[in-house]
C-alpha cells in the first residue's frame, strides 16, 4: 500500500506487517500526528480520500520510526527534495 500526504510518499510493505504485534505505526500517528492510519483486519491503513491526506498530512516521519524500531521495518517515506540530484551530480556525490 502507498500513499501521499503534503510532499511525501509512504509506502508499507503490508507482508512485513503480517505478524506484528505492536501496531507501533498506527499508535505513533495517533500520538504525534492526525491519526491517519488506522488497524484494519491488523494491518495499517487509511480511510482517507487523497484530498484529505494531502490536507491532513503533517509530515511528521513517526510511523516509520516507530514501525522500525519497535514494529517489523514495513515502512519506507519517500521525501523528494527539488534539485537533490543536480547538486549531488555537481558535487561528485551522485
Amino acid at each position: 500500500m502507498e500513499f501521499s500526504e503534503r510532499t511525501i510518499k509512504i509506502i508499507i510493505d503490508e507482508a512485513k506487517c503480517e505478524g506484528c504485534t505492536t501496531h507501533a505505526c498506527v499508535e505513533a500517528c495517533k500520538k504525534y500526528s492526525r491519526g491517519i492510519l488506522v488497524l484494519k483486519d491488523g494491518k495499517p491503513a487509511v480511510v482517507d480520500s487523497p484530498d484529505n491526506l494531502a490536507r491532513k498530512g503533517t509530515e511528521c516521519l513517526a510511523c516509520e520510526y516507530e514501525c522500525w524500531f519497535r514494529g517489523n521495518s514495513a515502512i519506507t517515506i519517500e521525501v523528494p527534495i527539488e534539485g537533490l540530484a543536480e547538486y549531488r551530480a555537481k558535487h561528485g556525490t551522485a
